[in-house]
């Protein structure tokens, strides 16, 4: 299914084509501060279609992972995961249709890692 992310003032939009079964919370030094569920998906999945010139990114230790978030209001939308190089993970708390919390997350310890 193809659902509409967006950050919390609007100024970055995102399509995606998933079935939002893998849905994933990870402890790592980042992930534990933003708290966000994510839905893993192929980087080819992901699509700006609005705002790019809006979103900024961060990247830390290995300087793999790339983390995208709003320049505006903050809010992280998707990043370019370590593990898997053709691999992202979007935020569904920035998909208007669901409720996030309907969701449950698999724990992914990447804390020692």
């Amino acid at each position: 299914m193809l659902y509409n992310l967006k950050c919390h003032c609007g100024a970055v939009e995102l399509e995606v084509e998933t079935d939002l079964k893998t849905i994933k919370q990870c402890n790592c030094s980042i992930c534990i501060r933003k708290n966000a569920k994510m839905c893993m998906v192929s980087k080819d999945s992901v699509q700006i279609i609005k705002g790019n010139e809006n979103l900024s990114s961060y990247k830390f230790n290995t300087k793999i992972a790339e983390h995208f978030f709003c320049k505006t209001c903050g809010i992280y939308t998707h990043h370019h995961r370590r593990s898997d190089p053709n691999g992202a993970a979007i935020n569904i708390g920035c998909i208007d249709a669901i409720n996030p919390f309907d969701y449950e997350a698999e724990f992914i310890d990447m804390k020692s890692k």
